[in-house]
Protein backbone atom coordinates (compact mmCIF):
# COMPACT_ATOMS: atom_id res chain seq x y z
CA UNK A 1 0.00 0.00 0.00
CA UNK A 2 1.41 3.41 -0.90
CA UNK A 3 2.32 5.92 1.79
CA UNK A 4 -0.30 8.45 0.73
CA UNK A 5 -3.10 5.96 1.26
CA UNK A 6 -1.70 5.03 4.67
CA UNK A 7 -1.45 8.69 5.69
CA UNK A 8 -4.95 9.41 4.39
CA UNK A 9 -6.30 6.54 6.49
CA UNK A 10 -4.40 7.71 9.57
CA UNK A 11 -5.72 11.25 9.13
CA UNK A 12 -9.30 9.98 8.88
CA UNK A 13 -8.96 7.85 12.02
CA UNK A 14 -7.39 10.75 13.90
CA UNK A 15 -10.10 13.14 12.78
CA UNK A 16 -13.03 10.85 13.52
CA UNK A 17 -11.59 9.25 16.65
CA UNK A 18 -12.84 5.88 15.52
CA UNK A 19 -11.67 3.00 13.32
CA UNK A 20 -15.26 2.17 12.42
CA UNK A 21 -16.20 5.71 11.40
CA UNK A 22 -12.98 6.04 9.40
CA UNK A 23 -13.68 2.74 7.66
CA UNK A 24 -17.18 3.89 6.75
CA UNK A 25 -15.92 7.22 5.41
CA UNK A 26 -13.15 5.60 3.36
CA UNK A 27 -15.37 2.72 2.19
CA UNK A 28 -12.95 0.17 3.66
CA UNK A 29 -13.40 -2.64 6.14
CA UNK A 30 -12.51 -1.98 9.77
CA UNK A 31 -9.87 -4.69 9.53
CA UNK A 32 -8.23 -2.98 6.54
CA UNK A 33 -8.11 0.35 8.40
CA UNK A 34 -6.52 -1.36 11.41
CA UNK A 35 -3.99 -3.05 9.14
CA UNK A 36 -3.06 0.25 7.47
CA UNK A 37 -2.45 1.93 10.84
CA UNK A 38 -0.33 -1.00 12.00
CA UNK A 39 1.70 -0.81 8.77
CA UNK A 40 2.29 2.90 9.27
CA UNK A 41 3.36 2.41 12.88
CA UNK A 42 5.71 -0.37 11.79
CA UNK A 43 7.30 1.87 9.15
CA UNK A 44 7.96 4.69 11.61
CA UNK A 45 8.75 2.41 14.53
CA UNK A 46 6.50 4.34 16.96
CA UNK A 47 2.96 4.05 18.25
CA UNK A 48 0.73 6.67 16.68
CA UNK A 49 -2.60 5.93 18.35
CA UNK A 50 -3.76 4.95 21.83
CA UNK A 51 -6.56 2.42 21.47
CA UNK A 52 -9.18 1.54 24.07
CA UNK A 53 -12.45 -0.32 23.73
CA UNK A 54 -14.29 3.02 23.66
CA UNK A 55 -12.00 5.58 22.00
CA UNK A 56 -8.93 6.27 19.93
CA UNK A 57 -6.53 9.09 20.78
CA UNK A 58 -3.26 10.38 19.37
CA UNK A 59 0.11 9.79 20.96
CA UNK A 60 2.72 12.57 20.85
CA UNK A 61 4.18 10.95 17.73
CA UNK A 62 0.69 10.78 16.23
CA UNK A 63 0.11 14.49 16.89
CA UNK A 64 3.41 15.32 15.16
CA UNK A 65 2.59 13.14 12.16
CA UNK A 66 -0.90 14.65 11.81
CA UNK A 67 0.48 18.19 11.90
CA UNK A 68 3.16 17.45 9.33
CA UNK A 69 1.05 15.32 6.99
CA UNK A 70 -2.10 17.45 6.90
CA UNK A 71 -0.71 20.20 4.58
CA UNK A 72 0.75 17.54 2.28
CA UNK A 73 -2.55 15.66 2.04
CA UNK A 74 -4.39 18.91 1.35
CA UNK A 75 -1.90 19.73 -1.43
CA UNK A 76 -2.35 16.26 -2.94
CA UNK A 77 -6.13 16.65 -2.90
CA UNK A 78 -5.93 20.09 -4.49
CA UNK A 79 -3.55 18.81 -7.17
CA UNK A 80 -5.78 15.80 -7.85
CA UNK A 81 -8.80 18.09 -8.23
CA UNK A 82 -6.85 20.31 -10.66
CA UNK A 83 -5.67 17.34 -12.70
CA UNK A 84 -9.17 15.91 -12.90
CA UNK A 85 -10.41 19.34 -13.97
CA UNK A 86 -7.81 19.46 -16.71
CA UNK A 87 -8.97 16.07 -17.90
CA UNK A 88 -12.45 17.50 -18.50
CA UNK A 89 -11.96 21.27 -19.01
CA UNK A 90 -9.38 22.66 -21.48
CA UNK A 91 -6.75 24.56 -19.52
CA UNK A 92 -2.99 24.62 -19.07
CA UNK A 93 -0.09 24.69 -21.52
CA UNK A 94 0.07 22.62 -24.70
CA UNK A 95 3.41 22.06 -26.44
CA UNK A 96 3.01 21.66 -30.20
CA UNK A 97 5.79 21.06 -32.72
CA UNK A 98 5.43 21.87 -36.40
CA UNK A 99 7.74 22.14 -39.41
CA UNK A 100 9.15 25.43 -40.62
CA UNK A 101 6.88 26.91 -43.25
CA UNK A 102 3.82 26.45 -41.07
CA UNK A 103 3.66 30.24 -40.87
CA UNK A 104 2.70 30.22 -44.54
CA UNK A 105 -0.47 28.24 -43.78
CA UNK A 106 -3.74 28.93 -42.01
CA UNK A 107 -2.44 27.31 -38.81
CA UNK A 108 -1.29 30.52 -37.01
CA UNK A 109 -4.74 32.05 -37.47
CA UNK A 110 -6.38 28.85 -36.27
CA UNK A 111 -4.20 28.76 -33.16
CA UNK A 112 -5.14 32.36 -32.41
CA UNK A 113 -8.82 31.52 -32.79
CA UNK A 114 -8.45 28.46 -30.57
CA UNK A 115 -6.80 30.53 -27.83
CA UNK A 116 -9.67 33.00 -28.09
CA UNK A 117 -12.12 30.19 -27.33
CA UNK A 118 -10.12 28.88 -24.37
CA UNK A 119 -8.74 31.72 -22.22
CA UNK A 120 -7.11 29.32 -19.73
CA UNK A 121 -5.02 27.62 -22.41
CA UNK A 122 -1.48 28.52 -23.49
CA UNK A 123 0.38 27.06 -26.48
CA UNK A 124 4.12 26.73 -26.95
CA UNK A 125 4.80 26.29 -30.68
CA UNK A 126 8.13 24.61 -31.44
CA UNK A 127 9.20 25.00 -35.08
CA UNK A 128 11.61 22.36 -36.33
CA UNK A 129 12.12 20.29 -39.44
CA UNK A 130 13.52 17.42 -37.39
CA UNK A 131 11.36 14.50 -36.32
CA UNK A 132 10.97 15.18 -32.62
CA UNK A 133 10.92 12.54 -29.90
CA UNK A 134 7.63 13.43 -28.24
CA UNK A 135 8.50 11.90 -24.88
CA UNK A 136 12.10 13.16 -24.72
CA UNK A 137 11.29 16.67 -26.00
CA UNK A 138 8.12 17.06 -23.96
CA UNK A 139 5.88 17.57 -27.00
CA UNK A 140 2.15 16.92 -26.62
CA UNK A 141 1.27 17.04 -30.33
CA UNK A 142 3.53 17.05 -33.39
CA UNK A 143 2.13 18.38 -36.67
CA UNK A 144 3.79 16.89 -39.73
CA UNK A 145 3.70 17.33 -43.49
CA UNK A 146 4.42 13.82 -44.69
CA UNK A 147 2.99 10.58 -46.01
CA UNK A 148 1.34 8.62 -43.22
CA UNK A 149 3.92 6.38 -41.59
CA UNK A 150 3.58 3.23 -39.53
CA UNK A 151 5.01 4.52 -36.27
CA UNK A 152 4.56 3.62 -32.64
CA UNK A 153 2.42 6.75 -32.31
CA UNK A 154 -1.19 7.71 -32.69
CA UNK A 155 -1.57 9.39 -36.09
CA UNK A 156 -4.61 11.58 -36.64
CA UNK A 157 -4.99 12.70 -40.24
CA UNK A 158 -6.17 16.29 -40.37
CA UNK A 159 -6.01 17.20 -44.04
CA UNK A 160 -5.10 15.52 -47.31
CA UNK A 161 -2.77 18.09 -48.82
CA UNK A 162 -2.82 19.19 -52.40
CA UNK A 163 0.66 19.80 -53.79
CA UNK A 164 1.37 22.41 -56.42
CA UNK A 165 4.05 22.55 -59.07
CA UNK A 166 4.26 26.27 -59.73
CA UNK A 167 6.43 29.15 -60.83
CA UNK A 168 6.10 32.84 -61.58
CA UNK A 169 4.49 33.77 -64.91
CA UNK A 170 7.81 35.24 -66.08
CA UNK A 171 9.55 31.90 -65.48
CA UNK A 172 7.00 29.91 -67.50
CA UNK A 173 7.20 32.49 -70.28
CA UNK A 174 10.98 32.19 -70.43
CA UNK A 175 11.32 28.42 -70.04
CA UNK A 176 8.06 26.96 -71.29
CA UNK A 177 5.25 25.16 -69.47
CA UNK A 178 5.84 21.39 -68.97
CA UNK A 179 3.14 19.01 -70.16
CA UNK A 180 4.47 15.97 -68.25
CA UNK A 181 6.34 15.60 -64.92
CA UNK A 182 9.41 14.14 -66.69
CA UNK A 183 9.97 17.51 -68.35
CA UNK A 184 10.73 19.03 -64.94
CA UNK A 185 14.16 17.39 -65.11
CA UNK A 186 15.10 20.17 -67.56
CA UNK A 187 13.88 22.99 -65.30
CA UNK A 188 15.53 24.84 -62.43
CA UNK A 189 13.98 23.28 -59.34
CA UNK A 190 13.78 25.09 -56.02
CA UNK A 191 14.07 22.10 -53.71
CA UNK A 192 12.89 21.77 -50.14
CA UNK A 193 15.43 19.42 -48.60
CA UNK A 194 13.03 18.86 -45.70
CA UNK A 195 10.25 17.45 -47.88
CA UNK A 196 12.42 15.95 -50.64
CA UNK A 197 15.92 15.33 -49.27
CA UNK A 198 16.93 13.21 -52.29
CA UNK A 199 15.98 15.91 -54.85
CA UNK A 200 13.38 13.60 -56.29
CA UNK A 201 9.85 14.82 -56.84
CA UNK A 202 7.18 12.17 -56.72
CA UNK A 203 4.11 12.24 -58.95
CA UNK A 204 1.33 9.85 -59.93
CA UNK A 205 0.82 8.94 -63.58
CA UNK A 206 -2.09 6.65 -64.47
CA UNK A 207 -2.32 5.65 -60.81
CA UNK A 208 1.33 4.64 -60.57
CA UNK A 209 4.08 6.52 -58.71
CA UNK A 210 6.66 8.35 -60.79
CA UNK A 211 9.84 9.87 -59.35
CA UNK A 212 11.53 12.65 -61.25
CA UNK A 213 15.09 13.59 -60.38
CA UNK A 214 15.26 17.37 -60.38
CA UNK A 215 18.18 19.76 -60.27
CA UNK A 216 18.55 23.35 -59.33
CA UNK A 217 20.90 25.97 -58.01
CA UNK A 218 19.00 26.68 -54.80
CA UNK A 219 17.74 24.34 -52.13
CA UNK A 220 16.78 25.07 -48.55
CA UNK A 221 15.59 23.40 -45.38
CA UNK A 222 12.77 25.93 -45.14
CA UNK A 223 10.16 26.88 -47.71
CA UNK A 224 10.17 30.66 -47.24
CA UNK A 225 13.36 31.49 -49.19
CA UNK A 226 12.32 29.10 -51.95
CA UNK A 227 8.96 30.83 -52.29
CA UNK A 228 10.60 34.25 -52.42
CA UNK A 229 13.00 33.02 -55.09
CA UNK A 230 10.11 31.59 -57.12
CA UNK A 231 8.25 34.90 -56.94
CA UNK A 232 11.32 36.52 -58.52
CA UNK A 233 11.25 34.04 -61.39
CA UNK A 234 14.19 31.90 -60.20
CA UNK A 235 12.64 28.48 -60.67
CA UNK A 236 9.93 25.90 -60.02
CA UNK A 237 8.43 24.91 -56.67
CA UNK A 238 6.71 21.69 -55.63
CA UNK A 239 5.16 22.36 -52.23
CA UNK A 240 1.91 21.89 -50.31
CA UNK A 241 -0.69 24.28 -51.65
CA UNK A 242 -1.46 25.33 -48.07
CA UNK A 243 1.89 27.12 -48.01
CA UNK A 244 1.28 28.88 -51.33
CA UNK A 245 -2.36 30.02 -51.06
CA UNK A 246 -1.93 33.81 -51.29
CA UNK A 247 0.46 33.57 -54.24
CA UNK A 248 -1.65 31.07 -56.17
CA UNK A 249 -4.83 33.07 -55.60
CA UNK A 250 -3.19 36.33 -56.67
CA UNK A 251 -1.61 34.77 -59.76
CA UNK A 252 1.93 35.60 -58.67
CA UNK A 253 2.61 31.86 -58.89
CA UNK A 254 0.98 29.77 -61.61
CA UNK A 255 0.38 26.02 -61.05
CA UNK A 256 0.90 23.32 -63.68
CA UNK A 257 0.67 19.52 -63.81
CA UNK A 258 -2.02 19.45 -61.12
CA UNK A 259 -3.42 16.16 -62.41
CA UNK A 260 -0.09 14.45 -61.70
CA UNK A 261 0.49 15.66 -58.12
CA UNK A 262 0.98 12.94 -55.52
CA UNK A 263 -2.05 12.22 -53.35
CA UNK A 264 -0.53 10.61 -50.25
CA UNK A 265 0.67 13.71 -48.43
CA UNK A 266 -1.17 14.59 -45.24
CA UNK A 267 -1.06 17.19 -42.57
CA UNK A 268 -1.21 14.88 -39.58
CA UNK A 269 -1.12 15.26 -35.83
CA UNK A 270 0.84 12.61 -33.97
CA UNK A 271 0.83 12.00 -30.25
CA UNK A 272 1.75 9.28 -27.81
CA UNK A 273 -1.52 7.74 -26.65
CA UNK A 274 -5.26 8.24 -26.42
CA UNK A 275 -5.70 7.18 -22.80
CA UNK A 276 -5.47 9.89 -20.16
CA UNK A 277 -5.04 12.65 -22.72
CA UNK A 278 -5.84 16.08 -21.36
CA UNK A 279 -8.94 18.01 -22.28
CA UNK A 280 -6.82 20.72 -23.92
CA UNK A 281 -5.12 18.13 -26.15
CA UNK A 282 -8.45 16.63 -27.21
CA UNK A 283 -9.98 20.08 -27.75
CA UNK A 284 -7.07 21.25 -29.91
CA UNK A 285 -7.14 18.15 -32.11
CA UNK A 286 -10.92 18.35 -32.54
CA UNK A 287 -10.68 22.07 -33.31
CA UNK A 288 -8.06 21.56 -36.01
CA UNK A 289 -9.93 18.67 -37.57
CA UNK A 290 -13.11 20.74 -37.68
CA UNK A 291 -11.62 24.05 -38.85
CA UNK A 292 -8.70 23.34 -41.13
CA UNK A 293 -9.77 23.48 -44.74
CA UNK A 294 -8.17 22.39 -48.00
CA UNK A 295 -6.72 24.87 -50.42
CA UNK A 296 -9.28 26.12 -52.91
CA UNK A 297 -8.81 24.53 -56.30
CA UNK A 298 -6.91 26.72 -58.72
CA UNK A 299 -7.13 25.65 -62.33
CA UNK A 300 -4.16 25.67 -64.65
Amino acid sequence: MDSLELLRTFSEVAGSGSFSRAASQLKLSRGTVSKYIATLESRFGVRLLNRTSHAVSLTDAGILLLERSKPMLELVEETQAELQDRASNPRGRLRVSAPHGIDQTQLPALINTFLGHYPEVSISLVLTNHIVDLAEDGIDIALRFAPTANENLIVRKLLLMNLSVCAAPMYWKAHGVPAHPNELADHNALVSTHLTPMSKWRFEVDGEPLEVTVRGRLNATEASPLIQAALLGAGVLYLPSLMLEPYLESGRLVPVLSEFARSDMWLSAVYLQRRHSTAVQRAFLDFLEDRIKPHKATHD
